[in-house]
């Protein structure tokens, strides 16, 4: 989760890195844009408050930049701020915005622009609702809406640093975050859940898109990514935070996991233990947890647990991986 240091150290020390780099002539864009997406996106551009519905709408679904249609917010995380313009807490990829300063009017403030193609969005202040504390302050017309209803997914297998690592190489999953679930302890911290007696397991909570991955196919991920016939523990990882879990949202998801873990029973010498308890609440882990090992790669652990298990797992599933992953895998 990003917070205002972040934001101020993304100006000051440079923008992560993007996923991928778009760039076209002015009149290019002139020949893709309206006039007002061109004033809005290319020249830096406000259009005037409370002048778009979007402010005001907040269904399901996945905000795009208008230019080049690289993923930006996830509906779930608009709020209204009432000034006028869409706002967001959070991008829905860390990498999906750039910050830049802004002395023009006067006063210091951050741009924020698509990290794809360089188009201006808005601003982002540090005056949004908590945990995240931030308000990205969008131009409308600079967003489009991409029609699809995304889902939550949320189960555990472990330590939560591999499968946060594995998830985020599926296509389809828009957003992975690491945390705790399935217990009675109110916000727990790490070092509470560790000790076992908060009753959660540790968990990733996976945004994803149903019209590029079922959900089915997820669970049959996850049962084979992690050994779901051993109680409470994951290799070195004991205790009943590390558990085989999933955590339906809906009976839906309840009744497919129940016929996943049943069709997948067979390929296992010994009995699936996975335990299905129905979603309540979810709490985020500390902020150093979440993307653990794209922060950590040569940390010790990732180094010798995760690192061979992504190895294993991409060419196991090489269908599965991301458009991203599969052009790293390509010769």
């Amino acid at each position: 989760m990003l917070k205002w240091p972040d934001i101020i150290k993304f100006t000051s020390n440079g923008n992560p890195e993007p996923d991928k780099r778009i760039e076209k002539s002015d009149a290019e864009w002139k020949s893709i844009l309206t006039p007002e997406q061109y004033r809005i996106t290319r020249q830096r551009g406000t259009e005037r408050p409370f002048s778009s519905e979007m402010c005001s709408r907040f269904e399901s679904g996945i905000y795009a930049c208008v230019c080049c249609d690289t993923l930006l917010f996830d509906a779930s995380d608009k709020f209204e701020s009432g000034t006028g313009w869409p706002s967001f807490t959070q991008p829905i990829e860390e990498n999906a915005i750039a910050y830049l300063k802004d002395s023009s009017q006067g006063m210091i403030r951050v741009e924020t622009t698509c990290n794809t193609c360089d188009a201006h969005l808005g601003h982002v202040f540090p005056d949004g609702p908590q945990p995240g504390g931030l308000r990205y302050c969008m131009n409308a017309i600079a967003l489009k809406k991409i029609q699809s209803n995304p889902e939550k997914a949320t189960f555990g297998g472990g330590c939560f640093w591999c499968t946060e690592a594995v998830f985020q190489k599926v296509r389809g999953v828009k957003q992975v975050i690491s945390g705790y679930s399935g217990g009675r302890t109110n916000s727990p911290t790490y070092r509470e859940v560790c000790n076992g007696n908060t009753g959660h397991a540790e968990v990733v909570q996976i945004t994803f898109d149903p019209g590029e991955i079922s959900y089915a196919d997820l669970l049959r991920l996850h049962l084979s990514t992690h050994d779901p016939t051993t109680l409470n523990y994951q290799g070195a990882d004991h205790g009943t935070q590390y558990r085989s879990i999933i955590l339906p949202h809906t009976d839906e998801q309840a009744k497919t996991a129940r016929e996943i873990i049943s069709e997948m029973a067979p390929a296992f010498a010994d009995e699936i233990v996975t335990e299905i308890k129905p979603f309540e609440v979810f709490y985020a882990a500390e902020d150093y947890h979440q993307n653990y090992y794209q922060h950590n790669p040569d940390q010790g652990y990732c180094a010798a647990v995760i690192s061979p298990k992504l190895e294993k797992f991409r060419r196991r599933f090489i269908d599965y991986l991301s458009d991203k992953e599969t052009e790293l895998q390509s010769p």
